[in-house]
This record gives structure tokens, sequence and C-alpha cells, in this order.
């Protein structure tokens, strides 16, 4: 017999789409690499080298690549809970929805809720003795950070089967309806002046990009002849790149593609038209790679490699800042210099910190990657009967209890826990020990709703 991932590989079906499996991977990877590089720590703290060297922002539009991971996951959710209709009992589709919560739910949320305990349980000890200033309050604060992105998806996830719907039906027209929302919000921040309409751009931005994974699912962004099947990325890329470069050189948006420090506009957070445009065009990009992509992909050692990095990549992302924290700790803890960023000892010192960290990043890997097994496919039964009715209303419940509990960890993280350190999520205070539990409630009730609806239908009446 072979390893897991050889076995894996080999019983890979010819239909599967591989190329996907490697936009997802290369997408966390960017993001990984990115965080590690725009890094700039010092024994006062950490900040950004983007805002110590400006000229390094047109960066942003290679490697801010999460909009190709939001367009992954529409395809993936749309063949997904296709496939569950497919094999769904007579009847409500309640099962369906909870069936397919649960499964997404499950692969995303079970490394996520280990590493949100872990240092959640390390935060507490450190600051009950005594502990949490310097670069340690940082890392507190920090390594929750990047659990906005997990919060977003799980937001996908949930609006998947409506937004499907609505694609179905309208095709191109329910992405134009999203874009154009997304530009309206635009318009009536900077126009107008309405406070506080920003951040609608959470939903329209991403959720627009999402929609063209249901596009590529259908085969809607490249079909017939080789040529044609170019035309459509290849405007979608140039037209998504001039509209960029043409809203950030004559309109209120920043050059750089991820949030800046002290800057008055982000186009992250919350997302603007420009970070649309920005993903239209690396959307584009990448599907006119699809092909050479597919050729790389049928050889069975890059495809080996594809299949064992997908099986850690969430982890791996989990667990990538505390890595570089860890290594910026040790060298602050060893008296190692850590010169001033961006000048020419700081550079030479840069492919050795990126080495350190993906080593510890590894070795993070290697001691948590069991909680990112998939979990049993969840197959509604072939029979139906009324227990299975209303586990939809409850998976939802718990899916948004979930997205807010990540999205307010995200923004409030362990630092402070013992002097009840709040941030304000949709006006609302919230605490780390407020969104830990919120999210591990939402997670309960999808378990319950997705389970119930699979029992739900194990005997006809």
């Amino acid at each position: 017999m072979g390893s897991p991932v050889r076995v894996l590989a080999e019983a890979t079906p010819a239909t599967r789409d591989r190329y996907v499996d490697l936009l997802r991977v290369a997408s966390l990877a960017a993001v990984v690499l990115g965080h590690w590089l725009m890094a700039a720590v010092t024994p006062d703290g950490v900040g950004n080298l983007l805002a110590v060297v400006p000229a390094l922002q047109p960066l942003t539009w290679l490697l801010q690549v999460m909009p190709v991971f939001f367009f992954v996951g529409g395809f993936a959710h749309a063949l997904s809970y296709r496939s569950l209709l497919r094999k769904r009992p007579e009847g409500s589709t309640d099962s369906v929805y909870a069936a397919f919560l649960r499964a997404r739910l499950q692969r995303l949320l079970r490394p996520t809720m280990v590493f949100v305990l872990v240092w959640g349980a390390a935060a507490l000890l450190i600051q009950l003795l005594g502990g949490g200033g310097g670069l340690t309050g940082v890392t507190l604060r920090l390594v929750t950070q990047p659990l906005w992105f997990i919060g977003i998806y799980l937001a996908m996830v949930a609006f998947t089967p409506p937004l499907l719907r609505l694609h179905e039906r309208y095709g191109w027209g329910a992405f134009a309806g999203l874009a154009g929302a997304a530009a309206a919000v635009d318009v009536l921040r900077f126009a107008a002046g309405v406070p506080y309409v920003e951040f609608l751009n959470f939903a329209f931005v991403w959720l627009a990009v999402h929609q063209l994974g249901f596009l590529r699912a259908d085969g809607r962004l490249g079909v017939g002849p080789a040529l044609s099947a170019l035309r459509r990325p290849a405007l979608l890329a140039g037209g998504g790149l001039v509209a960029a470069v043409a809203l950030v050189a004559f309109g209120p948006y920043p050059l750089s593609m991820v949030g800046m420090p002290g800057e008055k506009v982000s186009n992250m957070a919350p997302p603007t038209l420009a970070l649309l445009c920005h993903g239209l065009w690396l959307v584009g990009a990448v599907e006119l790679l699809r092909a050479p992509a597919a050729r790389l992909l049928a050889r069975p050692r890059a495809w080996r490699t594809v299949v064992a990095a997908n099986g850690v990549a969430m982890t791996a992302f989990l667990w990538h800042l505390t890595a570089m924290l860890g290594v910026y700790g040790a060298m602050l803890a060893l008296d190692v210099p850590l010169p001033e960023p961006a000048t020419a000892a700081w550079w030479a010192q840069t492919p050795l910190r990126l080495a350190v960290a993906a080593a510890l990043t590894a070795v993070l890997v290697a001691a948590f990657r069991t909680f990112e097994r998939p979990a049993a496919p969840a197959t509604p039964p072939a029979t139906a009967t009324a227990s299975g009715t209303g586990s939809a209303p409850l998976a939802a419940l718990g899916a948004t209890l979930c997205l807010l509990g990540v999205l307010g960890l995200s923004m409030v993280g362990f630092a402070g826990l013992l002097e009840g350190r709040t941030a304000l999520l949709i006006a609302v205070p919230v605490s780390a020990p407020a969104a830990v539990a919120a999210t591990l409630c939402g997670w309960l009730l999808v378990e319950r709703a997705g389970r119930g609806a699979l029992r739900g239908g194990s005997q006809r009446p």
C-alpha cells in the first residue's frame, strides 16, 4: 500500500477540476508569504513594510489574492450543493441545506476551533502569570486577525443556496446586480457621505466574486474553441485591471489593495469597488493560465504535491502568524539584532527569517493537521420524514452565530482577557470569551441540524 496522499491522488476521478485545487493552495500560500514579507517587527512593536516603503504597495496587486480563494469557493460550493440536491429526498430541501452547512463548516471550523482554544488557554495563562506586554501582547492581539477571512467565507457558505438560485435564473445578471450594488454603496459613501453604508460592501463585493465561481462551475467564463474560450477571461482580466487602475488614479481609492495603518480609506476594510475590479482582473488572469496548469497537474508528482498541500492548507494558514511572531520573539529573547525594516541588513536577514518561519509552521502543521481531516460525506437520506423539517432555520442560526463569533474574535484578539477588553462588532461590544462561546454554540447548532436532517430519513413512516 502507498502513502495516504498517493492513494488519494491516484483515486482522483478524471472529471475533477484539478486546477481549482491548485488555486486554493496557491492563494493561501500567497497570503502567508505576503504576511511574512510585510511584517516590520521592531522591539517597539509590529508595523507594515508597505507603510515604511510605499513604493512596494503595487506588490499588493499580485499578493492580495483573497478574491481568488473566494472565487474558488463559489465553484466548489455550487458543485457540492448541487450534488446534495440530486440526492435529496422528496419534499423539503431543509435536510439538504443543513447537511450542506454541516459538511462545509466541519472542514473549516474544526481546525479553527482548535486554534482558538489553544491560543485562548495560552493567553489566559500568560496574563495570569503577569505577562502580556511587549511583543507578547502584540502577538495576542494579532494572531486572530486572519480569522476575518474565515468569517466572510462562512457567510458565503450560508448564502450559497439563494445566490445559486439567482445565478441559475439570471446568470451574469446576478453577478452584475451584486457588482452594481457595490458601486452604489461607494457612490453613497464617497459622493453622498451616507454614514455606515460602506459596511454593506463586506457582502456585495465578496459575494460578487463568489458569484464568479458559480459562472465557472457552469462553464460560462470560457467555453467553446480554444481562442474563443480565452476571450472572456481576457476581457475580464483586461477590463478589471483598467477599471481598477482608473479608480485608483482618479477616484478616492488608495493604491494598496490591503489595509494600511493610518489611511482614511482602505480598499479592504470595508471592501471597495476598486478591490472588486482588482478581483475581476485576478480571476481573469488565473483563468487564462488554466490550460497550461492543467497539463502540469496531469503529472502524478505535481498532483500529489497539490493533494498533500490541500490537506493542510487551512491549518498552515491558521498558524502561520504564530510561527512568524515566534521567530521574532526568539530573536528578541536571544538578543539577535533586529535591523530597521527595509534596510540592507533587514533584507539580507529576510531569507533566513522566512526559512525558519516555514520550518516552524511545518512543525505546527504536523501537530494540528489531524483536525483538518475531511468529515464523512454528508448525504441526505434516500427517504424523508418530518423530523428533517425545520433543520434549515436551526442550521442558519448556527451559521450566523459562527459568523459573528469568528468576526468578533478577529477584531478583539486575546489581549486584555483579564481586563475585559472588547471591540465593536456592528455597534455591539464583543469580548473574546463571548466570541468563542458564540462560535462554539453556533457550530453545535449546525452539527445538530445536520445530523438531525440525516437521521430524519432513516426510516419511511
